[in-house]
């Protein structure tokens, strides 16, 4: 029976000894996030996934949701009573406004415990995730009446919400949707069309769900520009705020999925439905892109909670599987055999996970943090340099992240051997689970390309230039200190193979834009590689601190696992820069005919 411990000690340690939380006090609601409140969040929160979310993971695997013939979904045993602790904690409205029934308290906190549920229960995780994704695009785009109307109810966990993109012939390329919007004479629209790939579409969790959905109003043009956003409640809601009647819409089936079996994946029919605007008319998509990017960061959480707990699972197997003598003599010598984890290859698979995620957690909580920052800062430069990292860091987290937690599955899969193919252990779900990471919310590689293509040259490269230019500060800050020589040297040389390969770009790009199209995927890594050493190097020196005030034997590791990364992970760099140069020309050789 796999198992789940939420890391709350390190995200601790990297909330108050690595970013500083405590310093943004001048931030709104930051003043009420005292280390006290943010232990006892985190420690609650952790409760919840590890004793309420992760016992019913496996068995909501196996079970999955069920569609039934009046159009209903039923989720897997346990799932209801689960979601109800979920929101009954007010874990929904954790960072919303407390005019609409939230905490106000840090989005930094609520991407901590987004991932303590991603990493228990992903499946159960994503109905109130897409729920804090519609309602942070309400909040931006709705009018006070449907903020009034729906937040509230959505906050609290009696209505869920949820995002209607992908359309069977059109899923990145939105221009082609035919899901069509009639006024209806009264500010309503009848919404008609099909949807597919909705997760949360329809289930029993809630008594009504809030679809945001994309739609063309009749005569709008063609293409993006003609797209707009509706709200469209399964159940309609009447002026008093109590239900109405059933609503136009249905779902006409559940997908049937490689994993995220307990999250109903519903194809919606929507015929004549009752929908308001939201936001502008034609302006959908930036209403929506609140949505997707608030969901393309919790993506990228997503695929480090995965990567966490096959990580947490493939240790306590190697610390208890007997196979073979170490290489340098029996470590167990009473026993018929020694523990797999002594074997070396063994140690370099766990390393390799376990450095991923402590630097990927610090990553995630940073871009967190600067979220925080855009929305709640009074001083327009710093929210500017928040909003600059947060469009150069989301393609990266969501690509990065969601690419290695997949991958780290896979290699702590690989840990049990035939044990790990087999469903009752565990690890089968996990690797599931963590490829759809890598393809919702935007396939990686539209993610890669959206990084050089859009992000990267914005503003005259004025993002990337911010980010080489904190990480340059760092590392002349720390110059002198010997201690941190084993963590700022190795980040120095992948710094100039990401100026190599900017600079690259820069040179070859435009005149052949194959050139940019074949070095995306790389150069997405390369970035994501460079971010991590730079988080790494930021836990070292505060773990360098914590070491000289005691508990010598933790903060040791820590620095241990970083060394790793800085010899083994990071090194990498220079692979994506070659690749990178290497330009497009192989890549695009070959005629169509020929593949």
């Amino acid at each position: 029976m796999p198992h789940y411990r939420a890391p709350v000690d390190d995200t601790l340690f990297l909330l108050n000894n690595v970013l500083g939380l405590q310093s943004r006090s001048n931030l709104s609601g930051f003043s009420d996030a005292t280390p006290d409140v943010v232990e006892a969040v985190l420690r609650e929160g952790g409760k919840l996934a590890d004793e309420i979310l992760a016992p019913i993971n496996l068995a909501g695997d196996r079970e999955g949701c069920v569609r039934h013939p009046d159009g209903t979904v039923t989720t897997p045993p346990g799932f209801k009573a689960a979601y109800d602790a979920y929101a009954g904690g007010g874990w929904m409205g954790l960072s919303v406004p407390e005019e609409y029934g939230g905490q106000g308290l840090p989005q930094v906190l609520n991407t901590a415990i987004q991932e303590f549920a991603s990493g228990a229960n992903l499946a159960l995780g994503m109905y109130p995730g897409l729920t804090q994704g519609a309602i942070a695009a309400l909040l931006v785009h709705g009018t006070a009446e449907q903020k009034t109307r729906y937040v509230p109810k959505m906050v609290d966990g009696t209505w869920t919400g949820t995002m209607n993109l992908t359309e069977p012939h059109c899923g990145t390329d939105l221009g082609l949707l035919r899901t069509k919007a009639v006024p209806n004479g009264d500010g309503s629209y009848a919404i008609s069309g099909t949807k597919i790939f909705i997760s949360a579409g329809e289930h029993d969790l809630a008594e009504n769900i809030i679809h945001l959905v994309l739609a063309r109003i009749e005569g709008a043009p063609a293409g993006t520009k003609g797209i707009s956003l509706f709200l469209v409640p399964k159940v309609t809601v009447n002026e008093d705020g109590s239900l109405g009647g059933r609503n136009g819409v249905s779902c006409g089936s559940i997908e049937h999925k490689m994993g995220i079996h307990g999250n109903a994946t519903c194809v919606m029919n929507y015929d004549g439905a009752t929908g308001w605007l939201v936001g502008e008319a034609n302006r959908g998509l930036n209403a929506m892109f609140v949505m997707m990017n608030e969901a393309r960061l919790a993506v990228g959480v997503q695929g480090l909670g995965q990567s966490e707990v096959a990580y947490q699972n493939a240790v306590a197997y190697a610390k208890d599987r007997l196979q073979g003598r170490a290489l340098t003599g029996a470590k167990a010598p009473e026993r018929p055999a020694d523990p797999i984890i002594v074997h070396p290859d063994i140690r370099r698979t766990l390393m390799q996970i376990r450095a991923f995620n402590e630097g990927a957690r610090a990553l995630v909580l940073w871009t967190a943090l600067q979220a925080d920052i855009l929305h709640r800062s009074e001083d327009p430069k710093e929210r500017q340099a928040a909003d600059d990292h947060m469009g150069l860091m989301t393609p990266v987290v969501k690509g990065v992240l969601t690419d290695r937690g997949f991958a780290n599955a896979v290699e702590a899969q690989q840990v049990f051997g035939g044990h790990g193919y087999v469903e009752e252990w565990g690890m089968s779900q996990f690797v599931r689970d963590a490829r759809i990471a890598m393809i919702y919310e935007g396939a990686n590689g539209i993610q890669a390309m959206d990084l050089i293509g859009r992000k990267l040259p914005k503003d005259g490269g004025r993002a990337m230039m911010g980010f080489l230019g904190e990480v340059q500060a760092f590392l002349k800050e720390a110059g002198e200190d010997e201690a941190m020589a084993p963590f700022t040297k190795p980040l120095q040389a992948s710094i100039g193979d990401l100026q190599q390969a900017t600079m690259w770009l820069m040179q070859n790009a435009m005149g052949n834009p194959d050139n940019a199209g074949a070095a995306a995927t790389d150069y997405m890594h390369l970035l994501g590689l460079v971010a991590l050493g730079y988080m790494w190097c930021r836990i070292a020196k505060a773990a360098l601190a914590k070491k000289a005030e005691g508990d010598a034997a933790r903060w040791d590791a820590k620095l241990v696992t970083g060394r790793f990364f800085m010899e083994r992970s990071l090194p990498e760099t220079a692979l994506r820069l070659t690749r990178i140069k290497a330009g497009g020309q192989t890549t695009m050789a070959l005629e169509a005919e020929v593949f």
